[in-house]
Protein backbone atom coordinates (compact mmCIF):
# COMPACT_ATOMS: atom_id res chain seq x y z
CA UNK A 1 0.00 0.00 0.00
CA UNK A 2 1.16 3.23 -0.58
CA UNK A 3 0.96 6.63 1.89
CA UNK A 4 1.81 10.34 1.89
CA UNK A 5 3.12 11.11 5.04
CA UNK A 6 3.10 14.91 6.73
CA UNK A 7 4.81 15.53 10.09
CA UNK A 8 6.03 18.94 11.54
CA UNK A 9 6.41 20.26 15.17
CA UNK A 10 7.38 23.03 16.84
CA UNK A 11 8.22 23.63 20.80
CA UNK A 12 5.03 22.86 21.92
CA UNK A 13 3.57 20.33 19.44
CA UNK A 14 3.91 17.97 17.22
CA UNK A 15 1.54 16.50 14.37
CA UNK A 16 1.13 14.17 11.25
CA UNK A 17 -1.48 13.45 8.06
CA UNK A 18 -0.96 9.84 6.56
CA UNK A 19 -2.86 9.90 3.32
CA UNK A 20 -4.05 6.34 2.28
CA UNK A 21 -5.96 6.36 -0.89
CA UNK A 22 -8.90 8.45 -0.30
CA UNK A 23 -8.51 8.27 3.51
CA UNK A 24 -6.77 10.63 5.37
CA UNK A 25 -6.37 10.37 9.21
CA UNK A 26 -4.52 13.32 11.14
CA UNK A 27 -3.33 13.72 15.12
CA UNK A 28 -1.52 16.58 16.61
CA UNK A 29 -0.51 16.10 20.51
CA UNK A 30 1.29 18.34 23.02
CA UNK A 31 4.81 17.38 23.72
CA UNK A 32 5.40 15.53 26.87
CA UNK A 33 6.83 17.93 29.68
CA UNK A 34 10.32 16.74 29.16
CA UNK A 35 10.49 18.24 25.55
CA UNK A 36 7.94 21.06 26.05
CA UNK A 37 9.40 24.75 25.09
CA UNK A 38 13.03 22.44 25.28
CA UNK A 39 13.67 21.56 22.24
CA UNK A 40 14.26 23.07 19.29
CA UNK A 41 11.46 23.34 16.15
CA UNK A 42 14.03 21.19 13.88
CA UNK A 43 14.21 18.49 17.05
CA UNK A 44 10.62 19.05 17.53
CA UNK A 45 10.34 17.76 14.02
CA UNK A 46 11.80 15.03 14.09
CA UNK A 47 9.78 13.73 17.22
CA UNK A 48 6.95 13.93 14.81
CA UNK A 49 8.32 11.98 12.31
CA UNK A 50 9.25 9.57 14.82
CA UNK A 51 6.06 9.18 16.86
CA UNK A 52 4.07 9.85 13.36
CA UNK A 53 5.44 6.63 11.60
CA UNK A 54 5.31 4.83 15.35
CA UNK A 55 1.21 5.98 15.80
CA UNK A 56 0.84 4.48 12.38
CA UNK A 57 2.08 1.43 12.39
CA UNK A 58 0.98 0.55 15.64
CA UNK A 59 -2.60 1.52 14.76
CA UNK A 60 -2.13 -0.80 11.27
CA UNK A 61 -2.72 2.42 9.35
CA UNK A 62 1.03 1.40 8.05
CA UNK A 63 2.26 -2.13 7.25
CA UNK A 64 4.78 -4.45 6.79
CA UNK A 65 6.56 -3.20 3.58
CA UNK A 66 4.42 -0.47 2.71
CA UNK A 67 5.83 2.49 0.57
CA UNK A 68 5.69 6.05 2.43
CA UNK A 69 6.44 8.97 0.78
CA UNK A 70 7.47 11.36 3.52
CA UNK A 71 7.41 15.24 2.61
CA UNK A 72 9.52 17.73 4.92
CA UNK A 73 9.68 21.05 4.89
CA UNK A 74 13.28 20.84 5.80
CA UNK A 75 16.00 20.08 3.82
CA UNK A 76 18.51 19.64 6.30
CA UNK A 77 16.04 16.78 7.58
CA UNK A 78 16.24 15.20 4.07
CA UNK A 79 19.93 15.35 3.72
CA UNK A 80 20.71 14.22 7.60
CA UNK A 81 17.86 11.02 7.15
CA UNK A 82 19.05 10.02 2.99
CA UNK A 83 22.96 10.10 4.47
CA UNK A 84 25.06 8.63 6.96
CA UNK A 85 26.27 12.29 8.36
CA UNK A 86 27.87 13.05 11.41
CA UNK A 87 25.57 14.55 13.45
CA UNK A 88 25.97 16.77 16.26
CA UNK A 89 23.08 16.92 17.62
CA UNK A 90 22.67 13.99 19.82
CA UNK A 91 18.82 14.33 19.99
CA UNK A 92 18.67 14.27 16.63
CA UNK A 93 20.72 11.89 15.55
CA UNK A 94 18.88 9.57 18.51
CA UNK A 95 15.46 10.39 16.57
CA UNK A 96 17.37 8.98 13.36
CA UNK A 97 18.29 6.11 14.34
CA UNK A 98 14.93 5.05 15.56
CA UNK A 99 13.59 6.29 12.54
CA UNK A 100 15.33 4.13 10.73
CA UNK A 101 15.28 1.03 12.97
CA UNK A 102 11.58 1.28 12.17
CA UNK A 103 12.11 1.51 8.35
CA UNK A 104 14.28 -1.59 8.33
CA UNK A 105 12.41 -3.92 10.78
CA UNK A 106 8.88 -3.00 9.12
CA UNK A 107 10.98 -3.31 5.72
CA UNK A 108 9.06 0.20 4.87
CA UNK A 109 10.34 1.61 1.33
CA UNK A 110 10.51 4.99 2.04
CA UNK A 111 10.70 8.21 -0.68
CA UNK A 112 11.76 11.51 0.72
CA UNK A 113 10.50 14.65 -1.12
CA UNK A 114 11.13 18.09 0.27
CA UNK A 115 8.07 20.50 -0.09
CA UNK A 116 7.47 24.32 0.94
CA UNK A 117 6.28 24.93 4.53
CA UNK A 118 2.71 26.63 3.19
CA UNK A 119 2.48 23.11 1.30
CA UNK A 120 2.85 20.89 4.51
CA UNK A 121 -0.83 19.86 5.55
CA UNK A 122 0.54 18.98 9.24
CA UNK A 123 1.31 22.47 9.40
CA UNK A 124 -2.18 23.72 9.23
CA UNK A 125 -2.40 21.73 11.93
CA UNK A 126 -0.68 23.29 13.84
CA UNK A 127 -1.21 26.84 13.26
CA UNK A 128 -4.79 25.90 13.54
CA UNK A 129 -4.79 24.48 17.10
CA UNK A 130 -2.39 27.19 18.00
CA UNK A 131 -5.04 29.77 16.56
CA UNK A 132 -7.66 27.77 18.15
CA UNK A 133 -5.96 27.80 21.83
CA UNK A 134 -5.14 31.62 21.94
CA UNK A 135 -8.80 32.26 20.69
CA UNK A 136 -10.97 29.79 22.43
Amino acid sequence: MNHIFYSDGNAKKIAWIIQTNDSIVDQSREHAQIYKNKITDLQSKYVALHIGLFWGIGVFKIKNEDVVKIKLDEKTMINQLNADLQIEDEFIANRIKFIKQLTTQRKLKIEFEQIQQKDNLANKILEAKELKTKNG
